[in-house]
């Protein structure tokens, strides 16, 4: 069936290359690209995001109220480093 695509320049460059290096025509490349693609299973919606193990860093003595990393000081520690590197 012949069908017309749009696709970027690079990406075309980038199949015609194929094709010459392989010896091949180039509806032959695309064929093949588009069935491998179609044979990957494709991942559910949502589950882009994988589990990230975070170590566990003991230390030697316990951390103040004011020692304490919680998200809020975090943020402002990076807010402060960004406004220095910002000046």
């Amino acid at each position: 069936m012949k069908t017309t695509l749009e696709l970027p320049d690079e990406l075309m460059r980038a199949v015609k290359i194929r094709a010459v290096n392989e010896g091949r025509r180039i509806k032959d490349v695309m064929a093949e690209l588009i069935r491998r693609g179609l044979s990957e299973v494709p991942e559910p919606a949502g589950s882009a995001m994988t589990q990230v193990r975070v170590p566990l860093i003991e230390c030697a003595h316990t951390a103040g109220p004011d020692d304490e990393m919680t998200p809020e000081r975090v943020a402002d520690i990076l807010s402060h480093e960004d406004a220095a590197a910002a000046s």
